[in-house]
């Protein structure tokens, strides 16, 4: 992405790789200290690159500022861009959200979003920087003082409102998704109905938020509880999931009473506009929601100013392990509360019992839905030395029947990747899986596609622990295949990572089921499936993986909420 500040949309020069969420925390002289779902001793992806080549890759992508008129003003006067065909072109918001108003950074700068499969510029956004959080922070303060005093059953009757409007506008919203991330439209639609679920979810949860009243253990001594909503919160998305992220966390703030601020990532800033959009044609108020789009090169400075910003009292972020902990220490000067769902790495297990079909079918899903880059996705899959043969043949033919294509493409099945940078994640991946003896099963190449970021669906056979697959998480389609014998060998692979997330295991034995339910550490496990996600399911990982929950009864709202105890002393009585 290149920040412009005049001229027309059209090809760009390859851009500069980015992690899901590029939030860094403090100034850096090289732009990469922010990879996504990556374990905290894991070299960054560009560690192969010599000072000198990170100094100047950085300065390619440094502001370039010019007198002429900025680009932003060419697009509101045209409008939706015809690529995207919206049936409603209103959807299409290209000025930041802040206090109910559409408005540019201060600056006056702004910068393209890419299309990941065909590398081309189509539309600009306001370049947000430090100068502009503070506005943002009061007007939700602002908004907060009002909006806290709202009814539960008027605050689901908003989140009711926008849900309707979402569903009302999801192949629109599709289309944006797809050319923001190059996801396929099947894809983007469906990450839309998972979406959905979350506005629809937490419809009820705002009015299923309550306290509670007991009898105290001395005579005549009462003590009850409510719950108040916690304040401004700052919500810092990822690329890979913008729409759902963005609705996993405002639906649950927004039926606590919370007001929020979101910073989307610079490559995924229009879905989070155009959610903006909605919110506001479903009745929520001026400063409820503001969304700051912003470049790698501003997110330092702006997202430090908003974890150090006083009145933001809670930061939800959705990015890797190590810039989590970054985050966390940025936030404990203010002691803001946390929500960090945060590196995967997630194995994904298949005994010899197993319903083959079944497994197969779950793990293509779960591996190359959005070609790879989702922080659930199997990253080691073990199989059981009795099927691992029948396994094996069956998930290569599979990944060979992938279509490869620009997502807007009925015929494709797989995009690219959203950014650059995995592709030279992936290759490495590859080499280094062969120079210690895995076999290439299929694909292995990065494809030569209409200039876009792609990469075959690959297959990797006899992979072993001392991979670099095996240790860190890929973010792209390589599927890598570790045969085991024993359940004990299994189970001490699957937990040999510092990440938590989630954990997949296929097996008809129940005793066995169970056992791996207690014993795999991580927050989520999937048996017998590879969908463990949903509104109504608890969301959050363990060790590494983060602290806190999104979706699920209860869990989930009271992140948002301060519980307040009140205790009282009876005259006269029991």
């Amino acid at each position: 992405m290149r920040e412009q500040s005049t001229g027309s949309v059209g090809n760009r020069p390859r851009r500069q790789g980015r992690s899901p969420h590029t939030f860094m925390l403090q100034p850096a002289p090289i732009p990469h200290s922010c990879l996504i779902f990556f374990s905290a001793d894991e070299p960054d992806l560009s560690s192969g690159l010599d000072n000198a080549k990170a100094r100047r890759d950085c300065h390619q992508n440094t502001i370039r500022q010019t007198t002429e008129p900025p680009l932003s003003k060419t697009a509101a006067i045209m409008g939706a861009p015809d690529i995207l065909k919206l049936k409603n072109p209103d959807l299409f918001r290209d000025k930041a959200y802040v206090n109910g108003q559409w408005v540019e950074a201060k600056s006056g700068k702004r910068f393209d979003v890419i299309d990941p499969g065909n590398n081309k510029a189509w539309a600009s956004v306001p370049d947000m920087a430090k100068e502009d959080v503070d506005g943002a922070v009061q007007a939700a303060y602002t908004a907060f003082e009002d909006f806290r005093k709202t009814t539960p059953r008027a605050r689901a009757q908003l989140l009711s409102r926008w849900d309707a409007l979402i569903k009302e506008n999801k192949d629109d919203l599709a289309a944006i998704l797809t050319h923001e991330t190059g996801k396929p439209l099947a894809e983007s639609k469906g990450e839309i109905d998972y979406a959905a679920g979350f506005t629809w979810w937490f419809v009820g949860e705002a009015e299923r938020a309550h306290g509670s009243v007991f009898q105290g253990s001395v005579p005549g001594r009462r003590v009850f509880t409510i719950k108040q909503p916690l304040g401004v919160v700052a919500a810092l998305v990822p690329w890979n999931f913008p729409i759902a992220m963005i609705l996993r966390k405002a639906s649950a703030a927004f039926a606590a009473g919370c007001t929020m601020i979101a910073k989307p990532s610079p490559e995924t800033p229009l879905t989070a506009l155009s959610l903006a959009y909605l919110a506001e044609k479903a009745g929520y108020p001026k400063g409820v929601f503001n969304v700051l789009p912003t470049t790698l090169a501003n997110t330092p400075s702006l997202s430090e100013a908003l974890c150090r910003h006083p009145t933001v009292k809670k930061v939800t972020f959705t990015g890797s392990t190590r810039v989590g902990k970054l985050l966390a220490a940025q936030c404990a000067d203010t002691l803001k509360k946390l929500t960090l769902e945060l590196g995967g790495n997630c194995p994904f297990i298949i005994f010899d019992d197993a319903n083959l079909d079944q497994a197969v079918e779950a793990l293509m899903a779960l591996k190359f839905r959005h070609a790879g880059q989702a922080c659930i996705t199997a990253n080691r899959v073990y199989i059981q030395r009795g099927a691992y043969d029948k396994v094996s043949a069956m998930v290569t033919a599979k990944a060979r029947a992938l279509k490869l294509g620009h997502g807007t493409d009925p015929a494709t099945t797989m995009g690219p990747v959203t950014v650059p940078q995995g592709l030279d994640k992936i290759a490495e991946q590859v080499a280094d899986a062969k120079e210690h003896g895995g076999k290439l099963l299929t694909g292995g190449q990065r494809v030569d596609l209409n200039e876009g970021y792609f990469f075959e669906p690959t297959v990797i056979g006899d992979c072993a622990p001392e991979m670099r697959v095996a240790k860190e998480e890929t973010f792209a389609p390589l599927l890598a295949l570790f045969p085991f014998d024993r359940e004990e060998e299994a189970v001490q692979w699957a937990n040999d990572t510092s990440m938590g997330l989630a954990s997949y295991a296929f097996t008809k034995n129940v005793d066995r089921m169970w056992r791996l339910f207690e014993n795999l550490e991580a927050g989520m496990i999937g048996l017998n499936t590879g969908n463990s996600s949903a509104a109504e399911s608890p969301f959050g990982g363990i060790k590494e993986s983060g602290f806190g929950k999104e979706s699920g009864k209860d869990v989930a709202i009271n992140e948002y909420l301060i519980t307040k105890t009140g205790t009282l002393t009876l005259e006269d009585h029991f």
